[in-house]
């Protein structure tokens, strides 16, 4: 195995981190357990509870240990004080029945960089010391610059220290409650359907949580729930509820175990993609507000700092700068040549770079075709078309440069029903429209096509969630299942310039018909198979709880070579992937004796890493064990270059750009998005040392080339392309599509 060279400093220095170091001195802070011991949910709850509990004592809970930090003015609680506190939110939050918690304090305590990031970020979610700034308001909505904060770890000179990520971020907030919410609403008559899986905000904090259930009415409800609210909010909402008012139980965060009732006038809806035609928003709209410039995102930076400056500092921690690429240079990566310039091969030995593709198609064909089509005069490609717009004209036009592009790449073609008269989908809603579209599919697929091209009207973009279902999933689903390929075509794309169309169109196609377009031309050295591995989720509707399903994995080889796909064929409950699923999708013939890097979507969970290590040992495999977070994850800027920039503000990061936070831990931009869109989110990379190890640079490196092996666009997407393709197959499982074992991308 050859190593990679380390990569060195970023070119000029010039890039920054919303992550800033920390600094301590003569902490004012005493620990204490309490017995029997707590569990981390439990931990988490009653550290938040005492920090609101005692005015300027801040405590937060590690491993079974819980730290209060006074500041320098406050004496810190006396035992009795402690117990008293103790018992008070016992009452609050807690059954009768719960077992109650002994105080004992520990002696001595070791105060390790992690609890002092705990402690500011504890000391900033209890004094709230950011001003929101509304940059938007109309009727019921408000758009809201905000910050986001949380504790963080870097390692600088091989020494951890605290740090914490501050973020500037928009929050959409409708200024309603949610019981006028659902008086209003079409479906008012039927709570559970329009209430249960909807995401809201408390009013008291703006802490977001999810609808699991309806527990009952006010009347039912209103004693106990008066004894244990501590929002004045909430106590005014639950005092003047209406007797009849349904009471909803909440879960905050996807992993707790508890459920939390709720007067519905002390909750608001969450304004989301899918709650806007709810609230009769436009959504596009919205989005627009959110952006954020870079200028103002520099001024809000600079804000933001301040204030947590001052927050910080009666408690003796000290605020330091962000990470930057002048001041700590080694802590940032790039790779050696920009990452549009990465070598790809196509057929024939033809190489080229990657911002060079079509050129390199053209001249070399496909790396690799499907077995199917081998021998090109003998087997055309397949065509067939469904067409539920209007304008047939228009369609064939499309087609017939279809069939032009794929000779042009040496792939001739037949178009098995050259008429292309649209058939009506103005009935989709009844059982007789749906029937009709039965029909003509089963018709088309008696044929035996390879691929079908399926042009949609705007409106089903948004259909998924109706009662009927989009025509998008619904004829999908059932191509799916008979194992013929699909491209969909949206009325708006065709009003696009075709050339761009095509362009987007021609590489997917090839590969859901099994043909590998391109690969790296030079292998990636860290491993000799890659997999991605992912688990989609999806709420029930009427019940509470959620039901999750266990999506296959993708397999590639080390010049990012699509190898096969594949998704288990029962649902799971919860996140661990269990461990006869994980045995069946990593299949021991094709990994025997190699070093597989295996990308998991989040965190692994549960016993999944001893799973995955006893099945690595019976195979004689080495896995190295990658965490890929989307969500949470500081942004990267670059800076000016030269003195004559200075007065200019922060930029778009290059794409590439990755700060290393510890030897096994990274940040990496690997999106390239224009200032009108936004601002790139990384995502963050984390190797489990209990696997194979493999520095992060290597890490980073194999992860940004993998993304530039998505067949179905020249945009490269935010995942390596292995996770992209899990979750995709998750997604099907959950609409009820099973994928046996393929050796096709028919999800591009």
């Amino acid at each position: 195995m050859i190593a990679l060279a380390t990569q060195p400093p970023v070119q000029d220095k010039n890039c920054l981190s919303e992550i800033f170091v920390l600094g301590h001195t003569d902490l004012n802070l005493v620990s204490f357990r309490l017995s029997p011991l707590t569990d981390r949910e439990d931990g988490l709850r009653l550290s938040y509870r005492f920090s609101r509990y005692f005015p300027n004592v801040i405590v937060v809970w590690k491993n079974g240990l819980f730290y209060a930090l006074a500041n320098q003015e406050q004496t810190l609680p006396t035992d009795a004080e402690w117990a008293g506190a103790l018992e008070y939110i016992h009452r609050e939050i807690y059954e009768p029945s719960d077992p109650e918690w002994r105080f004992q304090r520990s002696r001595n305590p070791q105060v390790t960089p992690d609890i002092i990031a705990a402690f500011a970020e504890q000391i900033l979610d209890v004094s709230q010391p950011f001003r929101p700034k509304t940059v938007y308001s109309e009727q019921n909505i408000e758009v809201k610059r905000r910050a986001d904060f949380g504790a963080e770890m870097v390692e600088i000179n091989q020494m951890p220290h605290p740090a914490i990520a501050l973020s500037p971020h928009s929050r959409i907030t409708f200024q309603g409650t949610l019981d006028g919410f659902l008086a209003n609403h079409p479906y008012r008559q039927n709570p559970e359907r329009l209430l249960v899986s909807l995401k809201v905000e408390t009013l008291d904090t703006d802490s977001t949580a999810t609808i699991e259930e309806i527990v009952g009415t006010i009347a039912e409800h209103r004693t106990s729930l008066l004894t244990k609210a501590s929002g004045a909010i909430s106590r005014k909402a639950l005092e003047e509820a209406p007797a009849e008012q349904p009471v909803v139980a909440v879960r905050f965060g996807q992993n707790s175990k508890r459920l939390y009732p709720y007067a519905m006038a002390a909750l608001r809806p969450c304004v989301t993609a899918e709650t806007a035609n709810q609230l009769d928003i436009d959504f596009g709209t919205l989005l627009e507000q959110t952006k954020i410039p870079y200028a103002d995102r520099q001024q809000l930076l600079k804000e933001y700092s301040a204030a947590a400056k001052e927050a910080l500092r009666p408690y003796n921690i000290q605020f330091l700068k962000a990470i930057n690429g002048r001041d700590n240079g080694n802590l940032f990566w790039l790779p050696e040549h920009p990452i549009e310039q990465t070598p790809i091969q196509f057929g024939q030995g033809v190489t080229g770079l990657y911002n060079g593709i079509l050129r390199g198609l053209a001249n070399g064909g496909v790396y690799q075709r499907h077995r199917d089509y081998q021998n090109a005069s003998e087997r055309p490609i397949r065509l067939v078309v469904l067409n539920l717009l209007k304008p047939e004209a228009q369609v064939n036009g499309f087609m017939q440069q279809v069939r032009q592009q794929l000779d042009r790449y040496k792939f001739p073609s037949l178009e098995l029903n050259p008429s292309t008269e649209a058939i009506s989908v103005d009935n989709w809603n009844s059982p007789e429209g749906r029937a009709t579209l039965e029909d003509k599919l089963d018709e088309l697929m008696t044929i035996k096509p390879d691929i079908m091209f399926v042009f949609l009207p705007q409106s089903d973009r948004g259909s998924d969630d109706d009662e009927s279902g989009s025509l998008y999933h619904r004829i999908y689903s059932k191509l799916l299942r008979r194992q013929i390929a699909s491209q969909f075509i949206y009325e708006e794309t065709l009003r696009k310039e075709t050339r761009y169309v095509l362009n987007q169109v021609m590489l997917g196609v090839l590969a859901k018909l099994g043909n590998v377009p391109f690969v790296l031309a030079e292998p990636l050295q860290v491993a000799d198979v890659f997999i991605g591995l992912d688990v989609a989720r999806s709420k029930k509707r009427r019940l509470s709880g959620s039901m999750n399903a266990c999506a296959g994995v993708c397999l590639y080889g080390n010049r990012g070579e699509f190898i096969r796909a594949k998704s288990e064929d029962a649902a799971i409950e919860g996140e661990e992937i269990p461990q006869r699923f994980l045995e069946a999708l990593l299949p021991a013939g094709a990994l025997r004796g190699k070093t597989v890097l295996i990308y998991r979507d989040g965190r692994f969970c549960g016993d999944e890493v001893t799973h995955l290590l006893n099945w690595a040992a019976a195979i004689q495999s080495r896995f190295i064990l990658v965490e890929c977070r989307k969500s949470g994850t500081s942004r990267l800027y670059n800076l000016p270059r030269s003195n004559s920039d200075r007065g200019r503000s922060i930029a778009a990061p290059t794409r590439g750009l990755g700060l290393k936070l510890s030897s096994h831990e990274a940040i990496l931009v690997t999106t390239q998005v224009s200032g009108r869109i936004g601002v790139p989110r990384p995502i963050r990379l984390t190797v489990r040392s209990e696997g194979h190890p493999a520095s992060i640079e290597q890490i980073m490196d194999a992860t940004l080339k993998l993304t530039l092996l998505h067949h179905g666009a020249l945009k490269p997407p935010r995942l390596p392309m292995l996770l992209h393709g899990a979750d995709r197959l998750a997604d099907l499982r959950l609409n009820g599509v099973y994928v046996p074992e393929c050796d096709r991308q028919f999800w591009l």
